[in-house]
């Protein structure tokens, strides 16, 4: 006997609703599987010298290096003597103190320059290739006025922008691309930044 017989006239149109919505949930579940599983890819070419120069945090996925951070937060990077990329983030911490960790960026990709390991172990060691982490350059505006930051795993990003308060809609755009590429934006955090 089928199963829907039982179902009274009225019922019909919620039986529809519920199945469209199962149906709807369910493709949206295997959406999220197939962007998840599929190889992260940074954007084609980056020019350093455009990338250069102070970039404001305006989005990120929780990263314990960060759990100090609630405000005013950058990244100001600089080519240094040794062809690599000095990276300087500063933050304001909980405690009301301006928090800052150097650190050194290094092309994986070049000419492509899209893939980056950063190492925040002491300048003296930081030659040693171990204990780097992926940034990758994932959505990069053709005016170097916002970037998409990720790594493979999907567990960190970062929304950096030239300016503290950027558009929206730009933000949105970022987040949704973020999204199809198979990131989970339940936990994201938005700094803010304040005059100082």
């Amino acid at each position: 006997m089928p199963l829907y017989k039982n179902i009274p006239q009225g019922g019909w149109r919620l039986a529809k609703i519920a199945l469209g919505g199962a149906v709807l949930t369910g493709l949206a579940v295997a959406t999220m599987a197939y962007a998840h599983n599929k190889p992260l890819a940074p954007v084609e070419r980056v020019e350093l010298d455009k990338y250069l120069g102070v970039w404001y945090e305006v989005v990120r996925k929780p990263m314990y290096f960060e759990n100090k951070c609630v405000k005013n937060i950058t990244a100001t990077y600089t080519l240094n003597e040794n062809g690599n990329i000095t990276v300087d983030n500063q933050c304001m911490g909980s405690d009301g103190q301006r928090h800052q960790s150097l650190g050194e960026a290094f092309v994986v990709n070049p000419p492509y320059n899209s893939k980056l390991k950063v190492s925040f172990l002491p300048e003296i060691v930081r030659w040693v290739p171990v204990a780097r982490g992926d940034y990758w350059i994932l959505k990069l505006d053709e005016h170097y006025q916002t970037v998409l930051v990720g790594e493979p795993s999907r567990k960190y990003m970062w929304i950096l922008s030239r300016t503290p308060h950027p558009s929206e809609d730009v933000v949105n755009d970022y987040l949704a691309y973020a999204k199809s590429l198979g990131y989970e934006l339940n936990d994201i955090i938005r700094p803010q930044h304040m005059a100082q």
